[in-house]
């Protein structure tokens, strides 16, 4: 894996909820961080076994993302 590539790795409940989800701005729930990288890279979700499933994106992507997450509005 290139060391510029990020692994988010979620978690969802037995309800469909995100119960945990990695790198996520403090101000925003599991389900608003899930909701912006579903949004903005789709692409890059791949589901898991047992509720589970990864994002893989680039750093610059994520940096990007958590950007525009701590933007007021």
């Amino acid at each position: 894996m290139n060391s510029q590539q990020v692994i988010i790795h979620v978690r969802f409940g037995p309800n469909g909820r995100v119960i945990q989800i990695s790198e996520r701005p403090a101000k925003l729930t599991s389900n608003q961080w899930f909701d912006i990288l579903n949004a903005r890279a789709s692409s890059a979700y791949r589901p898991l076994a047992r509720g589970r499933g990864i994002f893989r994106l680039s750093r610059t992507a994520l940096d990007a993302y958590k950007q525009e997450a701590a933007r007021p509005g």
